[in-house]
């Protein structure tokens, strides 16, 4: 297997291990450190794939995260990735690889055909094209969207292992180019905790193929000496193969970290990729630049390729991209493409500068290696279809608006291209600043920092090596000592000599001897074959925003994002609307920078692991005891307790009337629990909860409505004041993590000033609530150092003591309405204390109940479940409970609850209803009205919230949202249900057993 296009020497490929891959099936060799491109490149595989919309033929065009054409399909079935781009994909032993968006093959594609018919197909065809006549829409849509996208997602379940992980450091550098060494080095050597991360297998960036001398020795010396020395310092972690995709508020950055894609199958252990979650004290960025490709007609050809990556694959791969090349550029940098060529034994025709006489120091070297350097001139045209063949050349124009002379050819296989450099701000804009535009530079440049980051390097449009290391330096030093470490003191920055350099020639559009449009294709984005003609269309029928000409013409969609073609796309757009670039502005930089896959994001948590699975210190004791369950927020709570030969029904009636007759014992451990702390707990409450919070005694409970600001419940539950300073908070079991979360909300980005801690409690404490006439006896059997009579222990007031041995705090309060407790005790020793008041009330015939009779219990009291009998738009007034409302002090929803509209009588109110029939349960959700027999549509007057039938009352019940319901007591009202049937109801009171509350005060 001959590597017919390798260099004989030279590269940092491994040639003492050849390995062997296919791609479209056939089975190519490369060497180990090889990415697919390079050794596709290597076999003098020039052609890899088609375009996305014209099925062109496309060939690689850089070297890294920017490639927009080299996209592959990795493996096959359960282990197959789509879309991986061929010069970031290692290649390893049985690794397989296919283009995508072509069929039959490669070579001969059918959908090739609509390069042909390109110019009927321009920007915004689809459109314009499929509105008319609307019915045939769904005989074709099948057909458009079949032949649309590029890889094929996988089918089967993943077999890989994800992971997660958090981290925080003083220093993290994203990008470990020049810069990225630099400040790493600078920062680890005061000790700092620093955190390198790069998306490359390797550590160096441009130095990977960069043939400068840094301190008088080559740079690859330099590389290895800075990366030995930062391997040493215990505090830094460096992670390589690993993407900074997403800077997030308060220097949170997220980096997909691939940990075993470059291995062949049979050595992959372990998960697959890692997410860190960094939180970082400081973030240096140090992301590069990446090189603009030139728009000119048909520059999509197989052979044309940036030349900062023909210099990448020359010197680090030691690989010929082509046998004679034509460079093309308006500035300096490409002059090294040109001598890295020459030295390689590769002849370069010609260097076409559209710039009349340059000078630069690099130049002046190409013209000493005798190579032809044509000024104030551009390439017109391409000839070749699966390869570039030969290019031809003209004279721009005085004005530089189109060309002039007579056109000159020259033979080639390969383009190297450079219309300039565009610097990475993506991770700079998603940190919160604004890209600003440099006219000198001919480039966006990160604006000023809003976070504790700072750009350097080629990111930060320092090209030069000599200022790219003096920056990453600096940066370093100054990092660690805002992070509290170090002296801030630079190091010595080693010495560079950087070339002269003339100044950029901006030249976003090619000009050819045929207005735009009119000529070959000159593509700006060539993942999504939109052309600078599609740009120009846009801005004439009206799209002037970049980001609607984005979404017209699709520039910058797809994997790549437009990193190539964005800027180039962007200026053409401000030349067609005449305007400068800066008011043009740029698309907005989202995460991801690269796309990360599915598996990375969601990492353990899928299957079982995607919903944990909550349980109480007494779950296995109801699973001993024959509990069914139901979840419950996250948690699997006792639904009821069968005995032998009971149904639902006929074990809630037991346990109901066990509750009110006897005594009765839940599993309330799943309520959620707040602990709240500090000088200003009490005021905090005060604005959170709609009732007054400020005198409550230490030792009392009070119940609490939480509103939203619209003025609407939210959630509800009982707090107790534990000392002065704190309280603890109980939830709805649902609600708790959201509870939880709007109090963090408001005491951190609305009242900071406020002294007040909160800490989630709800694990720490096993709960249960022991109801019914008996409870005083059980605890009194069980509890130590408490005194239960009335006086001593009144209802809503909480104790300290001990329970079967264990500290305990005990709340008298009850969600049933009769006497009730609830004993809190410490997560470890919660079975024990349940079994001990087990077998203290079995004297009393204690009977354990599950979440079913609690909805009875406390609908016989009309007491709400806030998400059953609220919908998001019930106030405290609908609900009956104005007494539960300060009438001067604020609190959150306060202005909303009190505008005119919530206010109205006929808005739904909270009611009770007795069905006619007794015996008839009226369906949770069904819609009442007046009269069902009226003409559609009938109107509705509200519906069912909760609906049960009482054992305790021999009868149904039910509780409803109804318009005007307080006015309407003592009518009647309808259920028409769905099988036909109308059951009837007679509006009441919520409240159906001991209205006057003696039970619970007893």
């Amino acid at each position: 297997m001959s590597q017919s296009h390798r260099l004989a020497q030279g590269g940092r490929v491994d040639r003492r291990q050849p390995v062997s891959f296919s791609f479209n099936g056939k089975t190519y060799q490369g060497y180990l450190g090889d990415t697919v491109a390079s050794a596709l490149l290597a076999n003098g595989v020039a052609m890899v794939a088609r375009s996305w919309k014209y099925h062109r033929p496309r060939g690689v065009v850089a070297a890294g995260p920017e490639e927009p054409n080299a996209l592959l399909q990795l493996g096959s079935g359960q282990y197959t990735v789509p879309n991986a781009r061929a010069t970031q994909v290692e290649i390893h032993a049985g690794l397989e690889a296919n283009s995508v968006n072509c069929w039959p093959s490669l070579e001969r594609d059918v959908m090739a055909a609509t390069g042909v018919f390109s110019r009927l197909l321009p920007a915004g065809f689809y459109y314009k094209t499929f509105m008319w006549p609307q019915s045939f829409w769904m005989k074709y849509e099948h057909y458009i969207r079949k032949a649309s996208g590029f890889g094929e997602a996988p089918v089967e379940a993943d077999p890989d292992r994800y992971e997660k992980t958090n981290a925080h450091c003083d220093v993290l550098v994203a990008g470990a180019g020049p810069a990225g060494l630099a400040a790493a080095l600078a920062a680890a050597r005061t000790g700092a905790r620093v955190i390198v991360a790069d998306e490359q297998h390797e550590l160096g960036g441009s130095l990977l193929a960069s043939r400068d001398t840094i301190g008088g020795v080559p740079a690859a010396d330099w590389l290895a000496s800075v990366l030995a020395e930062l391997a040493s310092y215990p505090e830094v972690r460096i992670l390589s193969r690993a993407t900074v995709y997403g800077y997030l508020d308060h220097n949170f950055v997220a980096i997909a970290e691939r940990l075993s894609d470059h291995l062949p199958f049979a050595q992959r252990r372990g998960p697959r990729e890692r997410v860190w979650r960094v939180r970082a004290k400081r973030v240096i960025l140090a992301t590069g630049a990446h090189e603009r490709p030139l728009v000119f007609g048909d520059n999509d050809r197989p052979g044309i390729m940036l030349a900062s990556a023909v210099s990448t694959y020359v010197n680090r791969y030691a690989v010929k991209p082509g046998t004679q090349a034509v460079v093309f550029t308006n500035n300096d940098s490409a002059y090294q493409a040109a001598l890295d060529l020459c030295d390689a034994g590769i002849k370069v025709a010609a260097v076409v500068d559209a710039r009349h006489d340059p000078k630069g120091t690099l130049a002046q070297r190409v013209r000493a290696a005798g190579v032809e350097i044509i000024g104030g001139a551009v390439i017109t045209a391409v000839e070749g279809t699966k390869r570039v063949k030969s290019v031809e050349v003209m004279a721009l124009n005085p004005a530089r608006t189109g060309v002039q002379g007579s056109p000159r050819t020259l033979a080639c296989d390969l383009v190297a291209m450079s219309g300039g450099w565009s610097p990475v701000v993506h991770l700079s804009a998603q940190s919160g600043a604004k890209a600003v535009w440099d006219e000198a530079a001919a480039c966006f440049l990160p604006g000023a920092p809003v976070q504790a980051e700072r750009s350097v390097g080629a990111c930060a449009g320092h090209f030069r090596l000599s200022e790219a290391l003096a920056g990453g330096f600096a940066a370093g030093a100054e990092a660690a000592k805002l992070a509290g470490v170090g002296d801030g003191v630079v190091p010595e920055v080693p010495a560079v000599v950087d070339p002269l350099e003339e100044p950029i020639l901006p030249l976003w559009e090619v000009p050819g001897k045929r207005p735009s449009g009119r000529g070959p294709k000159a593509f700006v984005d060539l993942q999504n074959d939109v052309g600078s003609s599609d740009i120009r269309l846009a801005a004439r029928e009206g799209f002037h925003s970049i980001e609607h000409t984005k979404r017209y013409t699709a520039l910058g969609f797809g994997t790549d994002q437009g990193k190539l073609g964005n800027i180039n796309g962007m200026a053409i757009l401000a030349d067609a609307l005449k305007r400068p670039i800066s008011a043009t502005g740029t698309t907005t930089f989202r995460p991801n920078y690269t796309p990360v896959t599915f598996g990375a994001i969601a990492g353990d948590e899928r299957g079982e692991l995607f919903d944990p699975i909550r349980k109480t210190a007494m779950h296995e004791w109801h699973v001993a005891h024959g509990a069914e369950f139901e979840n419950v927020g996250q948690w699997k709570r006792p639904w009821y307790f069968p005995k032998p030969g009971e149904d639902l029904h006929a074990a809630v009636n037991r346990e109901c009337v066990a509750a009110r007759t006897g005594v009765a014992i839940m599993d309330a451990s799943t309520l959620g629990k707040i602990d709240i702390q500090g000088p200003d707990a009490a005021e905090f409450l005060n604005r959170m909860y709609t009732n007054a919070w400020k005198k409550l005694g230490v030792g009392a409970c009070r119940y609490g409505l939480m509103l939203d600001e619209k003025g609407m419940v939210f959630d509800d539950g009982v707090t107790t004041r534990l000392a002065e300073n704190r309280f603890v908070m109980t939830t709805t079991t649902g609600g708790a993590a959201r509870v939880m979360s709007w109090l963090e909300r408001w005491l951190q980005t609305e009242w900071p000033e406020l002294r007040v801690r909160l800490t989630s409690v709800t694990d720490h404490w096993a709960t249960m609530a022991v109801v019914g006439p008996k409870s005083r006896e059980v605890l009194k059997a069980v509890c130590e150092g408490i005194d239960f009579s009335n006086e001593a222990f009144p209802f809503m007031t909480y104790r300290e003591g001990k329970a079967a041995g264990a500290p305990a705090r005990v709340m008298r309060i009850s969600f049933s309405g009769e006497l009730a407790y609830e004993i809190n005790v410490s997560a470890n020793v919660g079975r024990h204390v349940w079994e001990a008041v087990m077998e203290a009330g079995r004297a009393f015939d204690i009977t354990p109940y599950g979440t079913e009779t609690m909805h009875v219990l406390r609908a016989e009291k009309g007491f709400i479940i806030v998400g059953q009998d609220t919908d998001g738009s019930v106030t405290p007034f609908d609900l009956g409970m104005e007494w539960a409302v300060k009438k001067t002090a604020d609190f959150i929803g306060r202005r909303s609850f009190k505008l005119a509209h919530n206010a109205k009588s006929d808005r739904k109110q909270l009611v009770g209803l007795l069905p006619t029939d007794p015996q008839a349960v009226l369906p949770e959700g069904a819609q009442l009205v007046d009269d069902p027999a009226v003409p559609a549509p009938v109107p509705m007057l509200g519906h069912v919230t909760s609906s049960y039938f009482s054992a305790n009352l021999g009868r149904s019940i039910a509780m409803a949202l109804v318009k005007d319901g307080f006015r309407r007591m003592g009518e009647v009202i309808r259920a028409p249900l769905a099988d036909g049937r109308v059951i009837e109801a007679k509006i009441v009171s919520p409240v159906f057993i001991d209205p006057e509350g003696a039970r619970q005060n007893v």
